[in-house]
């Protein structure tokens, strides 16, 4: 209501008629004994007294939906759920492949997962944690850095790789390339080259591109996370032993409202994450070991950030 300055606007975002918003403001302002609301035509603007007091309540009804959040998670017995919003491109490539693992190790407590590009309010929407790419901190809510920052490492099909392993960099400037271009500039700049990169296709989904890359479109400059199953799996071939970070590049952390810090189904998500993602970078690096294809320290780039999700 302080913020919309209207009370149609006000009513609508209830899911109240006019009259009740207007009913339920007379009848604070009447407890109270004072006005909160100075009106000016079709506006309703705080007064003194009302700014007064917002300022005063703010917090505490930040901890009473921090305790209803908390309360209802508790609440749900065996039919609890634990509802997830995570980024499309970190579901399709990394979690949702371990499902099966969750629900072996926790057979009554389903995994309820969003996959949104979108900034989810976790509390409004009745979600009990995130993993989300940035550096914080989000208004309201605690995180922890689930990896450090991303390293971008070349990948191909394997019949690209038939032609390029152990080729060198001016070969795959050569070849159609995947993705964004500052950040192919960087990894070329990084292998001691300047070059005037275009990219044949641009993606907002790491997903896609690295997709395109299986399929043989192009090469991909992919995190090592995204890539790592297809990697093992020899769906994606690595391409070079370069790699190449960013001071800019946005890390994943796991984030969630502070009520539920110690949430004992939270707490086996987090647990289960951490091991999960243990295990599948150790897997990655026998695999690169076991094939001879294990990176070099990379180089770290400042100017460009990671653009994909």
């Amino acid at each position: 209501m302080a913020e919309r300055q209207n009370l149609r606007a006000a009513a609508e975002l209830l899911h109240l008629t006019h009259s009740a918003v207007s009913q339920q403001i007379r009848g604070l302002e009447d407890q109270l004994g004072f006005a909160l609301f100075d009106r000016r035509g079709r506006r309703v603007v705080l007064n003194p007294a009302g700014q007064a007091l917002l300022r005063s309540v703010q917090s505490a009804l930040a901890t009473l939906d921090d305790g209803v959040q908390a309360a209802a998670a508790a609440a749900g017995g065996e039919a609890r759920r634990l509802r997830v919003t995570v980024l499309p491109s970190f579901a399709n490539r990394w979690l949702l492949p371990r499902i099966g693992r969750w629900r072996e190790q926790h057979p009554a407590l389903p995994l309820e997962i969003d996959a949104s590009m979108h900034v989810v309010d976790l509390v409004r929407e009745g979600f009990h944690a995130a993993v989300r790419q940035g550096i914080g901190p989000w208004a309201g809510l605690e995180s922890e850095r689930l990896f450090e920052q991303p390293s971008f490492i070349v990948v191909g099909s394997p019949s690209a790789a038939r032609r390029l392993v152990g080729a060198q960099p001016e070969a795959l400037a050569r070849e159609p390339l995947l993705g964004d271009n500052d950040v192919w500039k960087d990894w070329f700049a990084a292998a001691g080259l300047r070059v005037n990169v275009r990219t044949v296709a641009v993606f907002n989904d790491a997903g896609l591109m690295l997709q395109a890359a299986e399929q043989s479109l192009g090469l991909a400059l992919a995190r090592e996370i995204h890539a790592a199953d297809a990697l093992i799996d020899g769906r994606l071939v690595r391409l070079s032993p370069i790699m190449v970070t960013h001071d800019e590049a946005q890390p994943y952390h796991l984030v969630y409202p502070p009520a539920l810090r110690d949430w004992p189904p939270l707490d086996a998500f987090r647990r289960w994450l951490r091991d999960e993602l243990d295990q599948s970078m150790a897997a990655l690096h026998r695999s690169e070991t076991a094939r001879g294809t294990k990176p070099r320290a990379p180089a770290r780039k400042g100017r460009a950030a990671a653009r994909r999700s």
